[in-house]
């Protein structure tokens, strides 16, 4: 579909939706006016100040939000009478930092606040990294502001005043805040002045001023950054203008400023003209913008070519779909407010010439406000233009099919001779000039119709074997065949030319959104790169390759220099379609610049053409993410235009997909190391209070007993004693929990399985605990179960630490009961309880490392490691663990381990 709906000639006028959509948009928000400078002490702050004291005594509600005046008296006297927002006070590394009080300024609501140094990057603990960030919540919520900024803060300039001053600058503004301002004010000094105003110490002090001079502040330097700015505020102009005029429907071009436009087809001249159309951009100091017409029944070739010069060449680009040319450009060029049209001197057909209807006539007589400007067409181009179309077959075949097809037409007519007129028999040779012009095209139809009408005249037409037509009615006919079978090649050659290029669309489009469905689906970085590898080769119907720089450490068996590591221009194949395609060592040379430079190189392009391989660039927003390698050298012809843009498509998703890819990889790396800290935060915490708490009560009795034991009695002493056992038991226990779980977490838990006796395992456990424990634990376990493979250590470990927490958290009087019971294929195992029972929030915590359920403020709360580590030795032996609760009365938990029988 069209880019754009352009507007007949005699269609009304109408506003462009997208500009009525942009203003709708930034309703309700408050207005931006930035004041813009070529560098540091122009007087932006004075100015914006001055303005402010201005609408102030005019009755308007401004304040203050945060001020820079550099110690500069002047600037400091503009902002007495103002009122002057406190700042906010944080504190960062034992330091006090004031800051914009955004939250402040958010309560107070002026009508305009003035905040200086857009740049500006706030202090840590505020809560936007930059300053321009807090401005645009401001004029989300509907305030007006005013701030000051220099040119070199821009992003998009930042490394140009590099290269120019040899200043790197730290703090940068995105160039959409400055395009988004409702208003942008130039403030300008001649670079003269601002070195008389340094060198009078009215922007630095002395010492600051004379090394300033001697550094940033050179007079070429003021007059680079000068017109940057100066440019910079003629961009934002231009912008409005067109934004406006396209707002309210007016039809340009304005003559406020100059922009260019080319027109780019498919011929080789369109090149020329985009090289041609650049210069004069350059010249007239304007944009360039290149504009391709799509005609749907047109043999317009690829413009593919034309369209990445322009873009390469820093012009942007439109693609619109019209089937009429001249029209199509000229709404386009009103629309852009464009000022010159730059098209190449094409081959028109003879008649187009002689009747007055090429392009550039018809250009001539509607395009009266426009400069058109007409590139010649080198000689090299015009032989290349006249060359014969891309075919998927020799070009030899065609023209050795065309007396082949009126050979068999003649044989059919021999056939026919006595059984149809001779005017009959002329049908069958209009059915070989149209099979012709469709499988061959126009040429070899015209070819085929008069070979067929001097085949039927000599052959049919009485007096017979002469090349005589006798009567007005053999003349007639004579006439009528041929122009019905000029007329038929032409449209027949039309429609096959379009039937081709349909069905190469419908293929291309096919193919994409297969490649969109299959990305849907979830897959790993691999998959992912073994799918563009193999959609690109079925495209290209050529041997493809996925080329990844290398990161971490080495790859086994890479070869590389002794001594070196593999750094950002190492590429390595992740995947191939089919799997030994494999770049050779000139083809991995021309890889490696592609990926550096981000370039296409190699087969077809115009750096290191003379590989085998053309690598095309995945460009993200991060760089390149790797390279798509096809051998287009295996391929007898070059690919036609719309498989050409179907391959660009699908490389533009693979790009998309493959950052996608990565993000969710970071994203999942990040939620590992925030797992990882909170884990070794929450270990460390559990360390601090559960080691604690059995060492002082150990240190506690033995202390009393190094120092009191005379006179304590027997019974007290040996009080003491059991309390240190007991608080050593405890210390040793939590040892080994943590060292279980760090077996687990490491995956390093060593499985000796054997046929298990379910109940006596069972029955053993129990009455360990119960022994320990003094309480009883109830047993439902059915005697008639099989003998798992299990490991016996590890079974027993688990069925303890869930006896445990059940006894723990069933209070002193609670009941405990163990059963164990077959169902289907599986052997369950469960622990009930008659304790408050989980939370629901907490059923899929409990398993957990050091999760507490806090299910009563009377019970006190273990390490959180015991049902931990139970789950992770059920699944290393292939079992499962879930939890129930409540079972019974809004009360008690049961514990279910699930065995495979």
């Amino acid at each position: 579909m069209s880019a754009r709906a352009g507007q007949g000639p005699g269609e009304p006028s109408r506003p462009n939706p997208d500009e009525l959509l942009a203003v709708a948009a930034r309703e309700g928000w408050g207005r931006l006016k930035v004041f813009l400078g070529a560098a540091p002490g122009v007087g932006k702050t004075y100015e914006m100040l001055t303005v402010a004291r201005r609408r102030a005594l005019g009755g308007a509600d401004i304040v203050i939000g945060l001020v820079e005046t550099h110690g500069r008296a002047e600037t400091a006297a503009q902002v007495a009478g103002l009122e002057v927002l406190p700042r906010a006070r944080l504190d960062y590394r034992g330091q006090a930092l004031e800051e914009f009080d955004l939250d402040g300024a958010l309560a107070r609501r002026p009508a305009i606040l003035v905040l200086d140094e857009l740049p500006h990057s706030n202090a840590p603990g505020s809560r936007h990294p930059k300053r321009w960030q807090d401005v645009e919540e401001l004029r989300a919520a509907g305030i007006e502001v005013w701030t000051a900024m220099n040119v070199q803060h821009l992003e998009s300039l930042s490394d140009a005043v590099a290269r120019i001053t040899g200043v790197r600058v730290a703090e940068t503004v995105p160039d959409h805040v400055l395009a988004g301002a409702d208003s942008v004010e130039l403030i300008d000094i001649p670079p003269a002045e601002l070195l008389e105003r340094m060198r009078q110490g009215k922007v630095y002090r002395a010492d600051q001023a004379e090394r300033a001079l001697r550094g940033f502040f050179r007079e070429g330097n003021l007059a680079a950054l000068r017109e940057m700015a100066l440019r910079r505020t003629a961009d934002r102009v231009d912008a409005d203008v067109t934004g406006y005029m396209r707002a309210n429907a007016i039809a340009g071009p304005w003559p406020a400023g100059d922009r260019v436009m080319v027109l780019v087809g498919g011929e080789p001249s369109a090149e020329v003209a985009v090289r041609q159309a650049r210069r004069i951009a350059d010249a007239l100091r304007a944009p360039l913008v290149a504009l391709h017409v799509e005609r749907p029944a047109a043999a317009d070739g690829d413009p593919g070519p034309a369209l990445r010069l322009a873009e390469t060449l820093g012009a942007e680009t439109e693609t619109v779909v019209d089937t009429d040319l001249p029209r199509a450009i000229l709404v386009a060029a009103r629309a852009r407010n464009v000022t010159n049209l730059v098209i190449g001197r094409g081959r028109p057909p003879l008649w187009r010439r002689l009747t007055g209807r090429t392009l550039s006539a018809t250009l001539l007589r509607q395009a009266s406000d426009f400069t058109l400007h007409l590139m010649p067409s080198p000689t090299a181009a015009a032989r290349q233009q006249a060359g014969p179309e891309r075919r998927s077959f020799p070009r030899w075949v065609g023209w050795a099919s065309v007396p082949a097809l009126v050979l068999a037409a003649t044989g059919i007519g021999y056939a026919l001779d006595s059984r149809v007129t001779e005017g009959s028999l002329g049908m069958v040779y209009l059915v070989a000039s149209v099979a012709a012009s469709v499988a061959f095209g126009p040429a070899h139809g015209v070819s085929a119709a008069v070979l067929s009408f001097l085949c039927w005249n000599f052959l049919f037409i009485e007096p017979r074997y002469t090349l005589t037509i006798d009567g007005p009615q053999e003349i007639v006919g004579a006439v009528v065949f041929g122009l019905v079978a000029l007329l038929l090649a032409g449209t027949a050659g039309r429609l096959g030319r379009t039937v081709r290029s349909a069905q190469a669309r419908v293929f291309g489009l096919r193919r994409l959104v297969e490649f969109s469905r299959r990305l849907g689906a979830p897959m790993d970085r691999a998959a992912l790169l073994a799918l563009i590898a193999d959609e690109a080769g079925r495209i290209a119907g050529c041997p493809c390759c996925v080329l990844m720089p290398l990161s971490g450490e080495e790859v086994p068996g890479l070869a590389l220099p002794r001594g070196r590591r593999p750094d950002d221009t190492d590429l390595i194949i992740r995947a191939a379609s089919p799997t030994s395609a494999e770049p050779d060592d000139a083809s991995m040379a021309a890889a490696r610049w592609a990926y550096t430079k981000g370039r296409p190189t190699g087969w077809g392009t115009d750096t290191l053409p003379a590989v085998s391989w053309c690598f095309q660039p995945l460009p993200t927003a991060q760089g390149v993410a790797g390279l798509v390698g096809i051998r287009f050298a295996d391929r007898s012809e070059p690919l036609d235009p719309e498989r050409e843009r179907t391959l660009d498509a699908l490389l533009d998703q693979a790009a998309i997909a493959l950052e996608r890819a990565e993000l969710m990889e970071e994203r999942a790396r990040g939620a590992v190391r925030a797992e990882a800290e909170a884990l070794r935060i929450t270990l460390l915490t559990s360390l601090g209070h559960d080691l604690r708490t059995p060492l002082t009560g150990i240190r506690g009795s033995l202390e009393t007993l190094r120092t009191m034991g005379d006179m304590l009695s027997p019974e007290a002493r040996a009080d003491l004693i059991l309390t240190a056992e007991e608080e050593t038991a405890r210390l040793a226990r939590f040892a080994s929990n943590i060292l279980d779980m760090v077996r687990l977490e490491s995956g390093r838990v060593p499985l000796r399985r054997e046929p298990m006796d379910l109940p006596s395992a069972i029955d053993d456990a129990v009455e360990r605990v119960e022994h320990a424990t003094g309480r009883l634990v109830e047993r439902r376990i059915d005697p008639r179960l099989p003998s798992p493979s299990l490991d016996p250590v590890l079974f027993d470990q688990i069925l303890t630490n869930l006896l445990d927490n059940a006894l723990k958290f069933s209070g002193a009087a609670g009941q405990v009961a163990v059963a164990a019971r077959r169902d289907g294929a599986n052997i369950l195992i469960s622990v009930e309880d008659d304790g408050p029972g989980i939370p629901r929030g907490d059923l899929m915590r409990i398993f957990d490392p050091f999760f507490r359920a806090s299910r009563t403020d009377r019970i006190t709360a273990g390490s959180g490691l015991g049902l931990a580590i139970a789950r992770g030795l059920a699944r290393a032996m292939g079992g499962q663990i879930t939890a129930e609760s409540p079972i019974r009365a809004g009360r008690g938990t049961r514990i279910i381990v699930r065995f495979p029988a």
